[in-house]
Order: C-alpha cells, then sequence, then structure tokens
C-alpha cells in the first residue's frame, strides 16, 4: 500500500548486485548476461492511497524504477522487464472488464513504462509476459491475440512471451496473423515452469521451428516461460535447461542446413 510519495532507495543494494553479478559471469563462459526488474504495471497492483489519479501512481513508479533500467544497462547488462501483469491481472479483475476496457486498462501501464524508458537503448532492454506461475487450469487466462498488439508498444528490442505451457503453446499462431516489427526480437518460452514433465529436445526443436516460420529465422531466442528457480525443484530446472539447449541446437540443424 502507497501513502506517501514514492522514490528509488536502492542504489547501493542494486551496486552490489550488478558487481556481484558481474563476478558471477566472469567464471563462466557467457555472451552476455541480463538482470531482470518489475515494471510499474506490475508493481503498481498495490493499492494506491496517495495519487490522485491511477496515472499519476504508475508514473511516479516509473520515474522511481527509472533509476534501475538505467543503472543495468549502464552497467553493461541486458535490462529484462518482468510485467506479468500486462496479462495476468485481467483474471483478477472483478468485475470482470470488457476486452476494451482492459485494454485501455494495460495501455495506461505500457505508457508508464515506456515513460521510464525515454532515452534507454531499446536493443538493450527485453520486455518478459507471462500468465502468473500459480499452478491451475488457467481456463480464464487472456488470451495472447486480445493484447498482442499492446505488448507491441513497449519500447524493447525483445519480447518474452509464455509458449510453452500448454494452455498457451498454441499461440504461436498468433504470429501469423501479427507481424514482429522489424529489428524486433522474439523470445518464446519452449520449456515451462508449470510442469515436472522435463520436455524433450525434439518437441523444444519443434516449438522453436514453429515461431521460426512465422517471424523469422533471425528473430527467435528459445527461452523459458518464465523463471524455473523456486518453481520446481532445482534439478529439474537444470534438466529443462539442458533440453532447451540441446531443442535449440536441433533447430538450429535444421533452419541452417550445412
Amino acid at each position: 500500500m502507497f501513502t506517501g510519495p514514492i522514490s528509488y532507495v536502492g542504489p547501493q543494494a542494486l551496486a552490489g548486485d550488478l558487481a556481484n553479478f558481474r563476478a558471477a559471469l566472469a567464471k563462466v563462459r557467457a555472451e552476455e548476461g541480463f538482470i531482470t526488474a518489475v515494471a510499474p504495471g506490475s508493481f503498481g497492483r498495490r493499492q494506491n492511497r496517495y495519487y490522485a489519479s491511477d496515472e499519476a501512481f504508475l508514473h511516479a513508479l516509473g520515474e522511481a524504477m527509472r533509476e534501475e533500467y538505467r543503472a543495468i544497462v549502464e552497467a553493461g547488462f541486458v535490462l529484462q522487464l518482468d510485467d506479468p501483469g500486462l496479462p495476468d491481472t485481467w483474471d483478477m479483475a472483478n468485475p470482470e472488464p470488457s476486452v476494451d476496457e482492459y485494454r485501455k486498462f494495460a495501455m495506461l501501464r505500457v505508457e508508464a513504462l515506456n515513460h521510464a524508458l525515454r532515452g534507454l537503448p531499446e536493443d538493450r532492454i527485453r520486455y518478459h509476459i507471462c500468465w502468473g506461475s500459480w499452478h491451475g487450469p488457467h481456463t480464464t487466462d487472456l488470451p495472447l491475440g486480445s493484447i498482442v498488439d499492446v505488448l507491441l508498444q513497449v519500447h524493447a528490442g525483445g519480447f518474452s512471451v509464455e509458449a510453452g505451457n500448454v494452455r498457451h503453446a498454441h499461440e504461436w499462431k498468433v504470429w501469423q496473423d501479427v507481424k514482429l516489427p522489424d529489428g524486433k526480437i522474439l523470445i518464446p518460452g519452449v520449456v515451462s515452469h508449470a510442469t515436472n514433465v522435463v520436455e524433450h529436445p525434439e518437441l523444444v526443436a519443434d516449438r522453436v521451428l514453429n515461431f521460426a516460420k512465422v517471424v523469422g529465422r533471425e528473430n527467435v531466442i528459445a527461452g523459458t516461460d518464465c523463471g524455473l528457480g523456486g518453481r520446481i525443484h532445482p534439478q529439474l530446472a537444470w534438466a529443462k535447461l539442458e533440453a532447451l539447449v540441446a531443442g535449440a541446437r536441433l533447430a538450429s540443424r535444421a533452419l541452417w542446413p550445412s
């Protein structure tokens, strides 16, 4: 609950996190690293009792979080903005809004995020959405097609979208009708936190190939539906990541045959 003006108070903690992550990366082979930060819309689901409007509240959150976003990018890391609230606030609303009403709700949050990102290089920013990590039927999830154009308004170079979860695995077809903007990257989840069953590399490859066919092979990076840590046993998380790597290699061989 917010009862006063919002400001960022975590620069020292953030500096420590950045230093620790840089030291960890120095010990492994890695092309680059990304650090996550929450988007204002997902952080702002807590009750506002200070600002006069939802818009003022969200922009104040964005201004505070901007310090963290900028610091991550300036430290040389990719910034991943986690925003599960963009789609999954839909089935928390009571009474249920119309899709048009919800799109306006979501767009206000995207506008606040874009304001916070002003001046930051899009090619160093990726944006993640999912439908929540709670274990349940997800039969009331908002379809990706209802919000994909709002998603693409975010000033980011890459879009990480839950796609391995069986409730959303069919939604690669959305990209048959929606053009991924030029210069953007799609990062579909091809292994899921929603099941303890480890995906077969052939299935992972098939999922990657589906996306490559509709958005172009150069525009796809295989990803996870959501963070695996804490949601499944660590041994399963590592097994899923190994399956992801093996499946991505199979897909790459099919897409770039020698």
